[in-house]
């Protein structure tokens, strides 16, 4: 395969996307000042949703580092600085410092590139440096139809700035199959003593959504497994009969965004419904309510279910979005290339077309910000130089960009 076509600029954007104070609101007022889809719902505490702005937002320069790539859904920086991604089609490739894209790696097993299925997140190992080792998931196709599966492989690399993949091996599939197009999630993030989250949906449709609630069900959960796919034996529902052992919390909708913080600890953001995108600090064996309990409504503007925003038994979310953001990929910044974000989440917005800048305090959302780049935004990584990465699409497919952001 030919390397794709590229287009590189040093300069900022002049097209729509620009470098600007991360908003135009004044500080101390919500960014968000739209109208909610449920104006009747209240949080169940203060800045649960439509934090304040913070005082200090700095002024962000956007550099174009790629363009005219693939429709890509996620990106990892390599220890060598060059950046790996997949794309939805079901293709990966390494992306040159200085921006060249080169030929796809071979190897990859068969993709189910459909509706909202493809090729999704990658991880390195922990101990990539030695083992060269990744691990990515992906909409695998089944004979009664798909479900997302995480795979592990070595990434041998070669002179061409392509490579391969070996010893691929299909680790944890997500069960039961389901035949739909959407909510396969999916994330991956490892802890601190190695084990992988997995972050999955509960595939959209009304009948098979509900077994977000069923520990016998692989939909609507995150996992907890190790890197050769085996349930953890400190999980929470672990020799429980009839439960999934590699369950480490259940109750989700569509997990397309997770991060590990500084103290080594899981968080994630979900797509809710019509106005209940959420922030969670998933606990072990803790029900996040869905589709029993949410903030939000119906695509069609009715009631969830009962139309509960809470209930005994299921935790609320730290934040929740009226209207969504379409959260995406998510990070932690611990740099200091951006002192104001020092100890925030990045979140990228589908809807909202840019990165949100949560701003935490005790676990709690102190200030939201946002850097509107009027461009989907699938990914967001932190790179080894401290600035930040932006993966952009288009609705439908489509090129994406790698963009870079850096305190100007």
């Amino acid at each position: 395969m030919k390397p794709l076509p590229l287009i590189l600029a040093s300069t900022m954007l002049t097209a729509g996307i620009i470098a600007a104070p991360a908003f135009a609101q004044t500080s101390g007022t919500p960014v968000e000042t739209g109208s909610a889809n449920a104006p009747d719902q209240k949080p169940a505490f203060d800045n649960q949703t439509r934090a304040p702005q913070p005082a200090q937002m700095p002024k962000i320069k956007t550099e174009v580092v790629a363009d005219a790539l693939p429709h890509l859904w996620a990106m990892e920086f390599l220890p060598d600085g060059r950046m790996l991604v997949t794309a939805k089609q079901g293709d990966m490739h390494i992306i040159s410092k200085d921006g060249k894209p080169g030929p796809a790696i071979e190897g990859l097993p068969d993709v189910y590139a459909e509706g909202q299925g493809g090729l999704l997140d990658v991880a390195l190992a922990p101990d990539y440096g030695t083992s060269g080792k990744i691990f990515f998931s992906f909409a695998e196709p089944r004979d009664d139809g798909n479900g997302t599966s995480v795979a592990s492989a070595r990434l041998v690399v070669d002179e061409a700035g392509g490579g391969k993949l070996e010893d691929v091996a299909v680790i944890f599939r997500q069960m039961p199959t389901y035949s739909g197009n959407k909510h396969f999630g999916s994330r991956l993030a490892f802890g601190p003593a190695g084990e992988l989250y997995v972050t999955v949906g509960e595939r959209s449709d009304a009948e098979p959504r509900v077994q977000a609630q069923d520990l016998a069900s692989g939909l609507g959960k995150i996992f907890r497994i190790s890197q050769t796919g085996e349930a953890l034996p400190d999980n929470p529902f672990a020799g429980r009969e009839g439960a999934q052992p590699e369950i480490w919390s259940l109750g989700h909708r569509n997990l397309q965004s997770a991060t590990v913080d500084d103290k080594g600890r899981l968080w994630t953001v979900e797509h809710g419904p019509r106005g209940g995108d959420e922030l969670n600090l998933p606990q072990a064996g803790k029900n996040y309510g869905w589709p029993e309990v949410t903030y939000g409504v119906e695509y069609s503007g009715d009631k969830v279910g009962d139309g509960v925003t809470q209930m005994a038994n299921t935790e609320q979310p730290v934040y929740y979005w009226d209207p969504v953001i379409a959260p995406s990929g998510m990070a932690f910044y611990g740099g200091d290339a951006i002192p104001e974000w020092k100890g925030a989440f990045l979140v990228g917005g589908l809807v909202s077309q840019g990165v949100v800048v949560l701003h935490m305090e005790n676990d709690r959302v102190k200030h939201e910000e946002r850097l509107d780049l009027n461009a989907r935004i699938r990914d967001v990584k932190v790179g080894p130089d401290g600035a930040v990465y932006a993966v952009t699409e288009q609705r439908g497919g489509g090129n994406s960009t790698i963009l870079k952001l850096t305190k100007s």
